[in-house]
């Protein structure tokens, strides 16, 4: 079989597609033909060798999100069947409840091996049904981008219909924020740098659109929008660079939800204190918060939007895609 491995992490080129043995599944364990796989953002600074935390497996094999049939189990696997659609958890051991240090060291792509392979093994814990209208490229795109949305909007104080929802660009989170709050009938204002992304995004529920490089003080208009008020969510994908605004653009006692370190810089603590604002720092989620957002995905219907899918022999033009920040959504790699 074939997978992917950075031997180096010293910049996408540095990909290398190599032939490796067939997995075989151990007691507990399940073999999945992988369909497909999607980026994150995460994904280009596990290209660059930056870690989360200390460093890097070597020959690691990247990308945390991906999706396949399964084809073999090992002994006493009760949770799945052969030829059942599943998408792998980000974090293969958190199941439920708060978060933990451990939790962190099973992270796909990152901490241990990832997705951008033929064939994966997984624990049988480790992985969720699709729901069933989704085709496996769709379903790729949910163990980050979708349950990290979700997790902002419905892990802490849950949004409610009428509320509004800030979001910041256009990448796989947000989208997946907009679809979210869209369907639970609450409205949402977006954020980027192109009138074109903007109409996209409209498009797919949004009510209103900031150009932030015509308004650099975007926070202003979405005060303007919201007639002062402010917003009662904000998808903060930005970070340090963009979070001064995003609690300026919340109301008093909003809920900013931190994901993103796409800008640097430092933040002023005392906005959060004169504003009540409630920040929460979301590291993707468990999966009990996936198989709840599954619920929703399948009953409202919901298709996540992909950008481009790109071919398993093209995985470093996927790479090079996601860098460029053209994108609308998801970028996918098919795997044959």
């Amino acid at each position: 079989m074939k997978q992917y491995i950075f031997p180096q992490a010293a910049g996408i080129e540095t990909l290398e597609l190599r032939d490796v043995p067939m997995p075989k599944p151990a007691r507990g364990q399940i073999l999945v033909k992988m369909r497909a796989a999607s980026l994150n953002y995460r994904d280009l600074n596990v290209a660059a060798g930056r870690a989360a935390r200390g460093t890097l497996p070597p020959n690691l094999v990247p990308l945390s999100d991906g999706a396949g049939e399964v084809v073999e189990l090992g002994q006493d696997v009760t949770r799945v069947a052969i030829g059942d659609r599943v998408a792998g958890l980000f974090m293969q051991n958190w199941l439920g409840g708060d978060m933990e240090p451990y939790h962190v060291d099973s992270s796909r792509g990152g901490s241990i091996g990832g997705v951008l392979a033929e064939y994966v093994l997984f624990d049988q814990d480790g992985v969720v049904h699709l729901p069933e209208h989704l085709s496996f490229e769709e379903g790729a795109t949910l163990p980050c981008a979708g349950l990290t949305a979700w997790n902002a909007l419905y892990a802490g104080k849950s949004l409610r219909s009428g509320e509004t929802v800030l979001i910041l660009g256009t990448g796989g989170v947000s989208i997946f924020a907009l679809q979210f709050a869209h369907a639970a009938g609450a409205r949402v204002i977006g954020t980027s740098s192109s009138d074109e992304k903007l109409a996209r995004v409209k498009a797919l529920g949004a009510s209103d659109g900031v150009n932030y490089r015509q308004h650099p003080e975007w926070q202003e208009q979405v005060l303007a929008l919201t007639n002062g008020r402010g917003v009662d969510h904000v998808v903060e994908v930005g970070g340090a660079g963009t979070l001064g605004r995003s609690i300026e653009a919340a109301r008093i006692g909003g809920q900013v939800h931190l994901i993103g370190v796409l800008t640097g810089g430092e933040i002023d603590p005392t906005p959060i204190l004169r504003r009540n604002t409630v920040l929460r720092g979301i590291y993707v989620g468990s999966r009990q918060m996936f198989q709840a957002m599954n619920a929703a995905v399948l009953l409202h219907g919901i298709r996540p939007v992909i950008d481009r899918v790109f071919d398993f022999a093209d995985a470093r033009a996927a790479y090079h895609h996601l860098k460029g920040q053209t994108h609308v959504g998801k970028v996918v790699i098919h795997i044959a």
